[in-house]
């Protein structure tokens, strides 16, 4: 296999805000994205119902946005700052995809307090792939990629230390 094919690159980057109940947090949620992220967020629903939280299925109950190529590169290096460049070992799925959170918007570069809004935090979800993902993916002539192919846990922790310059605790 060439080392093209076995070069990891960012898929896409989800950026979720939950707020657990719909109403006035969670348009300031919505609005809060669309400033880090510049994208139109989506609602997120609720999957499962929960009467001592006062949810039902398809209340909408989130935000959340994914980002692409270009703007998720440039997303992932402002969220790093924000998290201190640290990651866990933990952070990371068995399929080299990592997730972390923000615990504070003001954290992040160029953003600034609004009373309006309060505090809210986000969580970053990372998904990495090498080419020839598509061949998984694709609905007509799906095929598997092989074992060698796959990304694994150890792979993204390499990743992220030397191409997005993280600092991963093991």
């Amino acid at each position: 296999m060439s080392e093209k094919m076995k070069e990891i690159l960012v898929d896409k980057v989800t950026v979720n805000i939950g707020v657990g109940s719909p109403g006035e947090r969670l348009d300031y949620a919505k609005d809060l994205i669309s400033r880090l992220t510049k994208s139109t967020p989506i609602e997120t629903l609720a999957k499962k119902r929960n009467p001592v939280f006062k949810l039902r299925v398809g209340l909408p109950i989130g935000a959340k946005v994914t980002l692409r190529k270009k703007t998720a590169y440039e997303f992932i290096e402002k969220a790093f700052i924000a998290n201190k460049r640290f990651l866990r070992a933990g952070n990371f799925d068995k399929h080299g995809n990592f997730s972390f959170g923000v615990k504070e918007y003001i954290d992040f570069p160029g953003a600034k307090y609004d009373p309006k809004i309060g505090m809210f935090g986000f969580d970053v979800c990372v998904t990495l792939k090498r080419k020839g993902k598509r061949v998984q993916e694709r609905r007509l002539r799906s095929g598997i990629i092989g074992k060698k192919h796959r990304i694994s846990k150890d792979e993204a922790i390499v990743f992220a230390k030397s191409v997005l310059k993280a600092k991963v605790e093991e």
